[in-house]
């Protein structure tokens, strides 16, 4: 099989398992507040759709994928530059796919697959057309999303560098704009939260494919390799794990920075083994071989993660409960012949999308999932119970 099928082979595959994630899921609150929260590109692209798709599951998370499925395509574009053999590059496409990190921003909305894809986007432009096109896509950015900021950041830098003063004054300008428009979060009480953050990259990453893209990005600043990928991906981290000494950093919004360095990452490895002699391949095929594991079994956990409910002993501590339950509890109230209910905020906002408003004729209050009545309400998943609730009908004079 040539290697331009086995491209769309992968890309497809990624597509259609995604695809069938969607049912799987429930909206989120997060993602509720977005589709009804404060103006953004991201709430007009997602809400375009459910005006075109209707208001369900597909409609909602479609955007997502599409905007996965693009990103993928044009990282794996980026790579040549980056990766002489062909069939490496499509390794690389291979590990962007299944990284934890990206599987998420793939179904969920938020705005970490909208950076990722209009980071690679950039560069993409970047690399193959005029510099004007640059610019005119940066002012969209400034205008269309405040997790940009970061990558003006990382221009200003990469502008110093190369002693641009025409980059330096636009990239300057764009970063203090993102910044007077969207501000920045300094709230709570200064706590380091350095080490969480290094945890969360590492869980994004897979732990060996982080530690190996701190080592080849400190690698290309001993040796002057230094380009705009480096620079991007290095402030961005760089500025993140200060910042986390702090105060909670919300690393989604800088983790597609980091992720953009991956055809750095895949040139050094490919070097590293090619320069060595057969014998001294080995210990860099089973690093390789341990990182597609673990890889593998991290992606099977999140496309299988129902299945934790059998050995997770508090279902709300699973890590995707946020994302479950709403759309069965809307389905099991509408067949109970229930439209409207009063109940938490956060709920209330979950069953709307799924058509279930808010209204004062019932109660709906949750129940601890291990003092279940015979006439309550309850959610299961792969016969674990995982929700319950009563529904009180509410007597109004």
């Amino acid at each position: 099989m040539s290697n331009r099928n086995i491209f769309f082979l992968i890309i497809g595959l990624d597509a259609l398992w995604l695809a069938l994630q969607i049912g799987e899921l429930s909206i989120s609150y997060n993602e509720a507040e977005i589709l009804r929260g404060n103006f953004s590109f991201l709430q007009l692209l997602v809400n375009s759709s459910i005006t075109l798709f209707g208001q369900n599951d597909f409609a909602l998370r479609s955007p997502m994928i599409l905007l996965h499925i693009l990103s993928a395509v044009l990282l794996y574009d980026i790579s040549k530059n980056y990766i002489k053999v062909q069939r490496n590059r499509l390794w690389l496409l291979i590990i962007f796919i299944l990284l934890p990190g990206v599987i998420s921003s793939a179904i969920i909305v938020n705005s970490a697959g909208l950076i990722l894809f209009g980071l690679l986007l950039f560069v993409y432009i970047y690399e193959n057309y005029s510099l004007k096109y640059s610019y005119l896509l940066l002012l969209f950015y400034m205008l269309a999303d405040g997790g940009f900021a970061a990558l003006f950041m990382g221009l200003v830098f990469y502008s110093l560098y190369k002693k641009d003063k025409k980059v330096l004054l636009f990239n300057l300008l764009m970063f203090l704009s993102s910044l007077f428009i969207y501000g920045i979060d300094t709230h709570g009480s200064p706590k380091g939260y350095f080490l969480d953050s290094i945890g969360i990259y590492a869980a994004i990453f897979s732990p060996i494919i982080f530690i190996y893209l701190f080592y080849t990005l400190y690698r290309k600043y001993l040796t002057k390799e230094l380009d705009m990928l480096w620079f991007i991906s290095t402030v961005a981290l760089l500025f993140s794990l200060l910042l986390s000494f702090r105060q909670r950093v919300p690393i989604e919004y800088f983790a597609p920075y980091v992720m953009l360095c991956l055809p750095l990452v895949a040139q050094t490895f490919e070097h590293s083994y090619r320069v060595r002699l057969s014998m001294f391949r080995r210990n860099y095929r089973l690093a390789f071989i341990i990182s597609i594991v673990l890889l593998l079994i991290n992606s099977s956990a999140v496309f299988f993660n129902k299945y934790l409910y059998y050995v997770i002993e508090k279902p709300k501590k699973h890590f995707s409960y946020k994302m479950h339950v709403a759309k069965e509890l809307a389905q099991e109230l509408k067949g109970m012949g229930i439209s409207c209910v009063e109940t938490d905020a956060k709920m209330s906002k979950r069953l709307e999308f799924y058509g279930v408003t808010k209204c004062n004729n019932y109660l709906l209050e949750e129940i601890s999932t291990d003092f279940i009545k015979q006439d309550s309400v309850t959610i299961s998943y792969k016969n674990r119970v995982v929700y319950s609730a009563n529904v009180t009908k509410i007597n109004i004079n």
